[in-house]
């Protein structure tokens, strides 16, 4: 690569080379001499050397001290063998060169993942388990509020992490490094899904399993060697045609469209609430998914993909989010359980249920894994509403001496509902005769 790199630039490099303060490289790069003197000593460390030496950031005589350095009084600013450096390169010091990347990055939610300290999520994380889960499990996705000691140096309790809401010393949000792994910084291996696996993947966000089952991870696998991400440009239908990759849907450019790193700019649904909502600017943030989609599929496949969407999150809001979240804030006003949280068994079956069990189901739903729609999603909602939550409810109402709220609840929340009633009324008997009359007609054969 370091090859191509220097025949492609040669004529643009060579008209640099009598910048102040730049020296050649054994190779005929221009290196600062600060730079130079990095290397003296972390050539003692050949993988980051290496990876750098294969880099853009090499080629464009961009190293160690350029994206290190630091001005004296900044919080991690640390005597480092007569220079000033930082070990952390926020965002900040990124938008130095890449000012529009830069600020979508700190405007998009991706920035704002570290707020899950200040959650249930983070309650869960910190109390409920423990500090050392945390530092290695959600704060290496989330990120964490990097502590500085007065030498300069990186708190142990908070760092290292490549936590893609970080929130750094010099008061940035975000690790760039989170997508594009230092220090080659590809943006080829930030366009592979693997890259975004790392933190979209479990029982409660399986982006990236939902997208190995989907048609669009089975075509990435097929030709994947086919699909170019090493190209500048990457704009789908031009450059590449046979599978979309995460990146593709969330952030690269299309003919009508510029490549954004705020990743929610074209999410026009909350699928991780625990009722699903509309997003602000709902309508253009669809309509530049479509546009999208559109590189790939016709306008009649892409509105059906979109209508199905929006009946499964609706159906799912008003089937069972919505009762389940208001059957538990009426156990609370009632005094049937407290209003703290995760004290009552019914608090952890809730909290799966929005949390883990409906997430997986509108995500499947959204990104084509028919699986995780049904059987990791809707299907385990349905069976936790009705074989846990309300019979959950009704044993913490007889304890409580309360019988009535169950009453209450049953009234309002099933029996009011048509599409609950088969849960104390049974199912319809001409339902049944019409399942066994297909069967009967299909194998023929009789059904019990």
């Amino acid at each position: 690569m370091r090859k191509k790199w220097l025949i492609k630039g040669a004529v643009l490099l060579a008209g640099f080379a009598m910048c102040a303060g730049m020296a050649w490289g054994t190779e005929g790069v221009r290196i600062s001499k600060e730079t130079k003197e990095c290397l003296g000593c972390h050539e003692s460390m050949p993988g980051i050397v290496s990876q750098w030496e294969d880099s853009a950031h090499w080629n464009a005589g961009v190293g160690c001290f350029e994206c290190h350095k630091a001005n004296k009084g900044e919080s991690d600013a640390m005597d480092h063998y007569g220079y000033t450096v930082s070990i952390i390169v926020s965002p900040k010091d990124c938008g130095q060169c890449h000012p529009r990347e830069s600020q979508e990055m700190g405007a998009s939610h991706h920035a704002e993942a570290g707020n899950i300290l200040n959650s249930k999520d983070g309650l869960l994380g910190q109390t409920v388990g423990g500090e050392p889960a945390v530092a290695v499990g959600c704060r290496q996705c989330h990120g964490s509020i990097v502590k500085t000691k007065a030498d300069g140096t990186l708190d142990a309790n908070t760092w290292p992490n490549t936590g893609i809401g970080r929130v750094n010393p010099d008061g940035s949000k975000g690790a760039c490094s989170a997508c594009h792994t230092r220090h080659r910084f590809s943006k080829e291996q930030a366009r592979k899904p693997e890259s975004c696996g790392k933190c979209h993947l479990g029982p409660d966000h399986p982006q990236k399993e939902v997208y190995e089952e989907s048609k669009h991870g089975i075509l990435y696998r097929a030709f994947e060697d086919k699909l170019n991400m090493d190209k500048p440009k990457w704009v789908a239908g031009q450059d590449y045609y046979d599978a979309p990759t995460c990146s593709t849907c969330h952030m690269s450019a299309t003919p009508d469209q510029p490549v954004t790193h705020d990743v929610g700019t074209r999410l026009s649904w909350d699928l991780r609430a625990p009722i699903s909502k509309r997003t602000d600017n709902s309508a253009k943030k669809l309509a530049d998914m479509k546009d999208v989609c559109s590189s790939c599929h016709g306008a009649p496949f892409v509105d059906g993909f979109y209508m199905q969407l929006d009946g499964f999150v609706e159906f799912y809001n008003n089937k069972f989010a919505i009762p389940a979240q208001e059957i538990r804030a009426k156990l609370m006003d009632e005094g049937v359980i407290s209003k703290q949280d995760f004290d009552d068994r019914i608090d952890w079956i809730y909290w799966e249920l929005w949390h883990h069990e409906g997430r997986r189901a509108r995500h499947g739903a959204a990104m084509s894994g028919p699986d995780y729609a049904w059987w990791h999603g809707i299907y385990d909602v349905a069976k936790h509403f009705y074989t846990e939550l309300l019979p959950e409810a009704r044993e913490a109402c007889e304890r409580a001496g309360k019988p009535q709220v169950y009453e209450e609840i049953i009234a309002k929340y099933i029996d009011g509902r048509p599409e609950h009633q088969w849960f104390t009324k049974g199912f319809d008997p001409k339902q049944i005769e019409n399942i066994k009359e297909y069967y009967q007609d299909r194998y023929k054969q009789e059904v019990k």
